[in-house]
């Protein structure tokens, strides 16, 4: 009694009772924390660790709203504990049925996707290129008809060798033989230096601008962007490997970001020169086809001016159309007078045309100044809907994904994140069950799409 007596005249409890609140507080600020991740766990940010994330925005939520009725039981007589405990447990709570709602909602629109008219899936899968984290999940994808390609990356090149990627892809292009269709498109990013996705097993090339450095004078600089070329064709072709999302065309502006963890345009352009990037490019993609592989120049309009990383958040161009005319856009224009040509359209606002959509996604960039301007009646790709500028654009992905094709575009890249496949498809779906879709576009896009040859027609086309 006496040191209960001397604890109280010593001012312990009221320590105590402090110490309580704060730890109280500390574990609000945990639950504000669990309520993002719920809000987010479902975005692309969380792809590669998504199935961690939904046990841990399950577990935590429910271990931590038992906390707080503990400790509000302890402290039900001080009333500013009390509070605490009571808000932490709601935003807890909040945080776990939010988790659970867009659970619930991705699972009923991969249902209803998986149930959709197969007629109609194919219909619209056919302007998509699909990445892929389980092989098994791609399989049920290609017998479903409902992807036109699929994306290769690292993560599935990891651990093997050249042969079992080969047979790989040889027994995916099977299932797509059995069904009558063309080949599937098997699409990769071997740009050389940093961004060479099949690398390893294929030895890491350098960069085009590496060659274009190295190489002063016109003629070796030519010959040795075709044999470099050569290398990068024959080695995909040898995969099974169809389409190469390179050259990157966009002109060396000499912007640095030092937050800029992807794009780093800079690093990865030809030159500053235009003239230098259309004659390196040019020479590239020729050298491709002759081994079967379709080039893709990218990214336009162009992300050498843009600061912002469109990997991570919206980006703009505010230069002037006349300005880009002059400068970054004549690669551009120049190679894609061939129609052989893959085009992928970054996801950057370009001001001077239209403010509110990036130009993967905006009819008078896509429809008026490409196709109706420039006359191009080549493929249009868009850059992979997983990244930031487009999964958080206005509407998000299903917006986005009925605005794409209805502007032209001709087939719209889920590399990073495929679970994205599935909203995209629902929205597709639902906007062409209500006449959403432009049928006129679709039609001159399956024309397009038709149009492309693959393989060795492609090689003998392009000799």
């Amino acid at each position: 009694m006496a040191i209960c007596g001397g604890l109280k005249r010593t001012g312990w409890p009221r320590v105590l009772r402090i110490l309580n609140l704060v730890l109280g507080l500390a574990r609000f600020a945990a639950a504000i924390l669990l309520l993002y991740l719920a809000l987010n766990w479902r975005s692309p940010l969380f792809a590669s660790t998504r199935s961690a994330a939904l046990a841990l925005s399950i577990a935590l939520p429910l271990a931590l709203i038992g906390a707080e009725i503990l400790f509000w039981r302890i402290s039900a007589r001080w009333r500013p504990a009390t509070l605490v405990y009571g808000a932490t447990a709601l935003v807890a709570f909040l945080a776990l049925a939010l988790t659970l709602t867009f659970e619930l909602q991705f699972r009923w629109m991969r249902s209803e996707v998986l149930r959709a008219d197969p007629v109609q899936v194919e219909k619209l899968g056919r302007h998509l290129i699909v990445g892929y984290r389980t092989e098994a999940g791609l399989r049920d994808l290609i017998k479903r008809r409902a992807v036109a390609g699929i994306f290769i990356t690292a993560h599935n090149a990891r651990g093997k060798d050249a042969g079992t990627i080969r047979r790989d892809i040889e027994a995916l292009q099977a299932i797509r033989k059995a069904q009558g269709l063309p080949p599937l498109l098997i699409a990769t990013d071997q740009e050389g230096g940093g961004v060479s996705r099949m690398s390893p097993p294929l030895p890491r090339p350098v960069t085009l601008g590496e060659i274009v450095r190295s190489h002063g004078n016109e003629n070796a600089r030519r010959e040795a962007a075709r044999t470099y070329a050569a290398n990068v064709g024959r080695s995909l072709s040898e995969l099974g490997v169809n389409l190469n999302f390179a050259p990157v065309v966009d002109l060396d502006q000499g912007v640095s970001n030092p937050n800029d963890r992807y794009s780093r345009i800079s690093t990865r352009a030809i030159s500053s020169d235009p003239k230098i990037v259309a004659d390196v490019a040019g020479e590239y993609c020729r050298e491709l086809a002759l081994h079967g592989v379709h080039c893709t120049i990218k990214h336009f309009p162009g992300l050498g001016r843009v600061f912002e990383d469109t990997h991570l958040d919206h980006a703009t161009l505010a230069t002037p159309a006349d300005e880009l005319a002059r400068s970054d856009w004549l690669p551009f224009r120049e190679l894609m007078q061939q129609k052989s040509m893959f085009t992928m359209l970054a996801h950057v606002t370009l001001t001077a045309i239209d403010r509110e959509r990036p130009a993967s996604f905006s009819a008078p960039v896509v429809s008026g100044l490409l196709r109706r301007d420039w006359k191009y009646d080549g493929i249009l790709v868009t850059d992979d809907f997983s990244m930031g500028a487009a999964y958080r654009s206005n509407g998000g992905l299903a917006a986005a994904s009925v605005s794409a094709l209805n502007a032209g575009v001709d087939l719209i890249l889920i590399s990073y994140d495929p679970d994205q496949y599935f909203p995209v498809v629902h929205a597709l779906l639902r906007a062409d069950a209500k006449g959403a879709l432009a049928r006129e576009a679709l039609e001159r896009s399956n024309r397009r799409l038709q149009a492309v040859p693959a393989g060795q027609e492609a090689a003998v086309s392009a000799r």
